[in-house]
């Protein structure tokens, strides 16, 4: 598969700025077709849903198509297993809001030491009613979630996993299909966060057998907004958290009080549509998506091997996840610290060269307590997406050579 880097980086204008973005994790650029189609939304068809007259039934067919698109990112079975949010936050705070009829005294839900702080503080609260929450943390030597300690945790009282499929500071993808069968097994559910996922790789929920995905969209090259997953099933199980008088059975209406962002819903359908003409133009099949995401792993799997090859080299330097670049085991998302240095000084001296990183805990609070890292202001964190090119790996790491 090759990347057609010449076509990605045509249709991200922010990269005329003179800066070379690579806090990609953080947010990414955006699509000047996602762009396009918002403003055309905002200019043509800003009115209310469910009126008779013809524009305010094109402004309806808009957004579901939007919806449907997104569906096809999630690999979902259906348009209403699509709910839209603010934010994985919100959408996160919304789930754990909507399953309190379904959980009480005893019931115990399993988080990790690892995750962004959203798919931990919504379970925590749930204390308050009586749900034990119990951790499952990282092997402080390996640097992973570790299976047969999961196996240890789950039992006829759990109710619900809550993982990452990627972590936002090591990089490194988990096996979500095994754990979605461990949790399973038991009778539970599982909620995983695939926000520093979705950005690189192809999502497949049903495969996965996942009750619950959730992503951000403006970290998948979209507008600020963020969507969730859920099975029809388990979606129907929910509480309502609109109106009284909207049906329970009603769904994503029930889950997207106020609903959702109609413009930014409707820009979203361009990812999917860019995704799909990288995919034509990067490879073979059917599966334009597969196609094209296959071709961005392999591409950002050339990028990261650059970088982590420096920082190997470096013996005061402590790479925060897999020191090698497969593509099987990690995404384009670096931390690394340096003995002696501060994460904020590194940063800033990389940042003087017009080149964006960034350094904390990313709101994987706990993961950088746990590690011990918080006294060095966190981790320095180089997040590459696609759209980065050898030539501005490389120049970071000429930066980073007389750095560290």
């Amino acid at each position: 598969m090759t990347l057609d880097l010449d076509f990605v980086r045509s249709q991200f204008p922010g990269l005329d700025s003179g800066w070379t973005f690579m806090d990609n994790a953080g947010g990414s650029l955006t699509l000047e077709g996602v762009a396009d189609r918002v403003r055309d939304y905002l200019l043509h068809t800003n009115v209310q849903h469910g009126a008779g007259y013809e524009v305010s039934r094109q402004a309806g067919e808009r957004v579901a198509r939007a919806r449907s698109r997104v569906r096809e990112l999630f690999g979902a079975a259906e348009d209403r297993e699509v709910v839209f949010g603010a934010s994985t936050t919100v959408l996160l705070k919304f789930l754990a809001r909507a399953l309190r009829s379904q959980l009480g005294t005893g019931d115990e839900i399993v988080v990790t030491n690892v995750d962004h702080e959203a798919n931990i503080g919504p379970w925590i609260e749930l204390r308050e009613q009586g749900v034990e929450v119990r951790f499952w943390n990282l092997d402080p030597e390996s640097l992973r979630l570790e299976t047969e300690d999961l196996r240890k945790l789950l039992g006829e009282k759990t109710r619900l996993l809550c993982v990452t499929h990627t972590s936002n500071i090591l990089g490194s993808i988990e096996p979500i299909e095994e754990w979605a069968r461990l949790v399973h097994e038991c009778g539970g559910m599982i909620c995983v966060d695939g926000v520093a996922h979705a950005p690189h790789r192809r999502l497949d929920v049903q495969r996965w057998n996942v009750d619950f995905y959730v992503f951000s969209l403006y970290k998948t090259y979209g507008p600020h907004l963020a969507a969730l997953y859920g099975t029809a099933e388990r979606l129907l199980e929910l509480d309502n958290l609109y109106h009284f008088f909207v049906p329970r059975e009603k769904i994503p209406s029930k889950l997207e009080p106020g609903n959702p962002c109609y413009e930014l819903a409707y820009g979203c359908g361009g990812i999917t549509d860019y995704l799909e003409e990288l995919g034509t133009r990067s490879g073979r099949g059917e599966d334009r998506l597969a196609s094209a995401f296959e071709a961005i792993a392999a591409h950002e799997e050339g990028l990261s091997e650059r970088l982590l090859d420096l920082l190997r080299d470096r013996p005061r330097v402590r790479i925060i996840g897999h020191d090698r670049a497969d593509r099987s085991l990690r995404v384009p998302t670096i931390s690394f610290v340096v003995e002696g240095r501060s994460s904020k000084e590194i940063v800033d001296r990389v940042d003087s060269h017009r080149i964006g990183t960034r350094f904390g805990d990313f709101y994987a609070r706990r993961l950088i307590d746990d590690l011990g890292l918080a006294a060095r202001d966190g981790v320095v964190r180089v997040s590459l997406v696609h759209y980065n090119t050898a030539d501005e790996v490389g120049r970071l790491v000429e930066v980073l050579d007389t750095v560290i």
